[in-house]
């Protein structure tokens, strides 16, 4: 929320690529920030003006969402990413428990989305990345909508894995650094992983840097209960 208050720290990590949940909407950002900070025009989906999710593109990168988009999937973005190095990005802020009924019978957004954007994904390098809400600590027998379910369909389906796993060699569930202060915001507090960037197999190696956020400049600075996922890709 209010990103045009804590947009210095998102360009101090320099992305080509950002993906901001709970964000308001571009035409508010421009009126609200103190600099012409927006490059290019992002993609935004979302119902609330003030918080929905939104795909930035920087440094020659431009973002354009795909005609395939379907808005009943809400805050599940295809987006066409076009630049020094194009791909199809699923930009994902997982509304896991939004649409009623019980959660262990549901797929949740992002399983019904892999299967609606299949080809989507297939059409060219894909990347899913975002707030997934979800990490294999949660998984119960039989649920629908699993953390684990959805790593294998990934990779199985679609030969993406996490960037985190596969460059830490974590398994997941097994998390060394959180992305999530939940609740109390406090470094002591429920701490979890749920943000993640899926990235084709065959990029691992060509990882280059791979951090997390730490508490102190995000959390501890009241930016957000969340830390960034920061991946950068060797061209």
């Amino acid at each position: 929320m209010a990103l045009d208050r804590k947009v210095d720290a998102l360009l101090a990590l320099r992305p080509d690529i950002a993906i901001v949940c709970e964000c308001a909407e571009p035409e508010r950002l421009r009126l609200r920030s103190r600099s012409a900070w927006i490059e290019s025009e992002p993609v935004w989906i979302g119902r609330n003006p003030h918080k929905g999710l939104a795909v930035f593109a920087f440094n020659g990168y431009a973002a354009r969402l795909a005609d395939c988009y379907h808005a009943s999937l809400r805050y599940i973005a295809p987006v066409h990413i076009d630049g020094p190095m194009a791909c199809n990005l699923l930009a994902v802020w997982a509304q896991n428990a939004s649409a009623g009924g019980s959660r262990k019978h549901q797929l949740g957004p992002l399983r019904r989305s892999l299967s609606r954007y299949r080809d989507f994904l297939h059409a060219r390098p894909a990347i899913v990345a975002g707030d997934l809400n979800s990490n294999t600590i949660w998984d119960k027998p039989g649920w629908r909508i699993n953390h684990s379910t959805k790593v294998r369909i990934l990779e199985e389906r679609f030969g993406l894995v996490s960037a985190y796993h596969a460059v830490r060699g974590e398994a997941h569930g097994e998390e060394s650094e959180p992305t999530l202060y939940w609740r109390d915001r406090t470094k002591d507090g429920p701490t979890y992983h749920i943000d993640y960037v899926f990235m084709p197999t065959a990029w691992v190696d060509r990882v280059s840097h791979l951090s997390i956020g730490n508490f102190e400049t995000w959390c501890g600075a009241g930016l957000s209960d969340h830390t960034p996922v920061v991946v950068e890709i060797a061209s």
